[in-house]
């Protein structure tokens, strides 16, 4: 995933009602711009360290800038905007990257699914094997060394675990997949300490046959892409 124009950067002042920040950009003006993760956003929150946000020409915005990139006082890079996973997911099964998920002759996003009526982030499709639901999550917590997920209690997330497993016993193929944006997670784990009953559920879908795989990303101002993959502790 290239950026052109690439990212411009500015110092982080605060977050605010989830969806706003404040930073100061390199001429010293302070501005607002949009946060586009609805997270808590723990451990990735650095005032006075360097961010990178990218420009939309789209005059309906009241914010023209949206935060994409921050930077860690250790000198790491995470990736902020959550909504570019299920793209950079995308990109790499179709470039290959994903070796675990090749072989299929179509893949659709957003598709209905599930008795609880959610909206599967990736499903890969072949006539002559069984369907590929995959769920994406974007995983940027890095405490003491180890990657952890979630970053909050989220029943969301809940929900789409018992729905893997549901398809995986209709038959079907079933695989959550960590894209690690944070340059300093080598490692992914659930975060029991965080969400017991995530970590719980994501022990016995794995039991029940879904798939855990994580892949890690190389951020830049100038692009983004899944690199290589990363373990998975369970």
């Amino acid at each position: 995933m290239e950026f052109s124009p690439a990212f411009e950067s500015g110092v982080l002042l605060q977050r605010y009602k989830r969806f706003l920040t404040d930073i100061t950009l390199e001429n010293g003006e302070q501005v607002t711009i949009h946060c586009p993760n609805t997270g808590s956003m723990k451990n990735c929150l650095f005032p006075s360290e360097k961010v990178w946000f990218s420009v939309s020409d789209n005059p309906k915005r009241k914010y023209s800038r949206t935060w994409e990139l921050a930077q860690t006082p250790d000198g790491h890079i995470i990736g902020i905007n959550t909504g570019r996973a299920n793209a950079l997911a995308e990109e790499a099964i179709a470039s290959g990257i994903i070796t675990e998920l090749q072989g299929y002759d179509s893949l659709r996003r957003e598709v209905k699914y599930g008795s609880e009526n959610s909206r599967i982030d990736i499903l890969l499709e072949d006539a002559n094997k069984p369907n590929c639901y995959i769920e994406v999550k974007s995983c940027t917590l890095l405490e003491q060394g180890q990657g952890y997920f979630p970053d909050a209690v989220t029943t969301r997330g809940q929900k789409h675990l018992r729905e893997l497993m549901e398809m995986v016993q209709q038959g079907h193929r079933a695989v959550l997949l960590f894209v690690v944006q944070h340059s300093g997670i080598n490692c992914v784990a659930a975060a029991a300490h965080i969400d017991a009953a995530y970590a719980k559920l994501l022990t016995e879908a794995h039991q029940a046959g879904v798939e855990v795989l994580a892949y890690s990303a190389d951020l830049s101002p100038t692009q983004t892409r899944l690199v290589k993959s990363c373990p998975v502790r369970l």
